[in-house]
């Protein structure tokens, strides 16, 4: 009978020769090391972040922020402009947002993606004027579409046929035209995680190709609904541009048969871009697969004898994943060893470092086996790579943050690790189980720290609690998020 063998590290993994570089490939651009060895953000070290707002703690890279933002609009518009059109950017809001971070959009020029009414909500709160917002939604409750449509969003798109009857009647109700888009799913399977593949048949997202047709027809028919044309997302977090490319095409066709009926301002081809998370990614530049898509555009465009039409896109990850860092201190540390777990037979050995987070913070490790690059963050270190796990302190065995990577072999409690690439999602997508709670999100620029969201206490956690406020006469526990606070 052969020998079960199984490699501890994947194949993407490679110890790597220097184990205190900080990489760009996956870093935010300020980020590097100081004299004495320390991971310094924005002009601030790691442990000057930790002393004054705990851990863990998000950290967001102003300036990295806007630059990249700035990148991917002028990639995005620059791509279109080739092809003798313009773009439309909206920042897809739900890879992160918070108040603090809508007047950065806004100074940009680009517009905003939003899905729900909280989302909408902390949009206008920012100070974005409604008309650069757009709503998303497979399930847009009328008071969520009542709040977009009194506020004067630009569009918002539908997803189902109930929609249409449901933002038409609140329009009419209102005495206004709303803009709207159709969200149509093209059949195309992105090469990416099966719940990040938002373009296939199989899913909830967007209306079947087959389908649009007729409700476009019954969009136009109604006096209080603008079409502005057809919107579609393949995915996220794609490297490949033929998925987008495929997909843009049914798409334009489809966009060709319809202007038989009338006008259409505009084609919106989403987003999906995808990032570096780990030191092996090779994730193209963003660039790169605008020119495939406005190509592909352009060319399906000539081939049905139709005008280009104005583009529009929906960027997030690719803005914001690199500049967001998470900074964590170490608890315990175990060594665990598996027998028979190598190629040779001979067993092999995993350092699983806990820390003070965890799936709280970062679930998508465990939603989507994810994977992460960490560093040795407060000190540098001689010591030999170990092949390491970064775990959390939640009860739950799938609580990982980061799967595979290589520290260094001396790492002690107290030592502060640092993540890299987790501005999108991460906060977005933080929860409270096993009743921790949230961590802030500072933004770091030229030295200087701004608290973005301040961190949850176990007082907000009792707020919310009915019997314990019952009975203890609505007063608030003065309980702390950490010992660090």
């Amino acid at each position: 009978m052969a020998k079960h063998s199984t490699q501890l590290a994947p194949d993407w993994l490679k110890a790597p020769a220097d184990l205190n570089a900080i990489s760009t490939k996956v870093w935010p651009a300020t980020a590097h090391r100081d004299s004495a060895g320390e991971l310094s953000i924005g002009g601030l070290t790691v442990d000057e972040l930790a002393n004054q707002f705990g851990t863990p703690l998000y950290v967001i890279d102003e300036q990295d922020f806007r630059n990249r933002a700035t990148a991917v609009k002028l990639a995005l518009t620059d791509a279109a402009a080739r092809i003798g059109t313009t773009a439309k950017v909206y920042y897809a809001s739900k890879a992160f947002l918070c108040t603090g971070i809508v007047p950065w959009v806004d100074e940009l020029g680009m517009s905003i993606d939003v899905s729900t009414s909280g989302e909408l909500a902390a949009a206008l709160a920012g100070g974005i004027p409604a008309e650069r917002i757009g709503l998303h939604g497979n399930n847009k409750s009328p008071g969520e579409i009542g709040r977009a449509i009194s506020a004067g969003v630009g569009a918002i798109v539908i997803d189902s046929d109930i929609e249409i009857e449901r933002i038409a009647s609140i329009a009419a109700a209102m005495d206004k035209v709303q803009p709207v888009r159709l969200r149509v799913s093209t059949g195309v399977h992105a090469d990416t995680h099966d719940f990040l593949a938002t373009a296939r048949e199989d899913q909830k997202f967007g209306i079947p190709l087959a389908e649009a047709p007729a409700l476009v027809a019954k969009i136009r028919a109604d006096r209080h609904l603008k079409f502005l044309g057809l919107h579609q997302h393949v995915g996220s977090q794609i490297y490949s541009a033929d998925g987008f490319v495929a997909s843009t095409r049914r798409l334009i066709e489809l966009h060709a048969q319809l202007l038989a009926g009338g006008d259409i301002p505009e084609l919106n081809l989403g987003g999906g871009f995808g990032i570096n998370y780990k030191l092996a990614d090779d994730a193209p530049a963003v660039s790169k697969t605008a020119n495939a898509i406005t190509d592909a555009v352009a060319a399906e465009c000539q081939r049905l004898g139709i005008k280009v039409p104005a583009l529009a896109f929906e960027p997030g990850r690719a803005i914001v994943g690199n500049s967001g860092v998470t900074i964590y201190n170490v608890g315990t540390i175990k060594d665990v060893t598996l027998s028979d777990a190598g190629e040779d037979g001979k067993p092999q050995t995993r350092k699983y470092v806990s820390v003070d987070g965890g799936m709280s913070d970062n679930i998508r490790t465990a939603l989507y086996e994810a994977e992460y690059h960490v560093v040795l963050a407060s000190r540098v270190s001689s010591a030999a790579p170990a092949l390491s796990r970064v775990v959390g302190k939640h009860c739950e065995s799938g609580d990982i943050v980061v799967r595979h990577d290589y520290l260094p072999a001396d790492v002690a409690p107290n030592d502060l690790l640092a993540v890299a690439a987790t501005g999108a999602y991460c906060h977005s997508m933080a929860n409270n189980y096993n009743w921790i709670a949230r961590p802030p999100v500072v933004s770091v620029r030229d030295g200087k720290a701004q608290l973005l969201v301040r961190g949850e206490t176990e007082a907000d956690l009792f707020a919310r609690d009915v019997a314990y406020r019952a009975k203890h006469g609505g007063a608030r526990t003065g309980s702390v998020r950490n010992e660090k606070d």
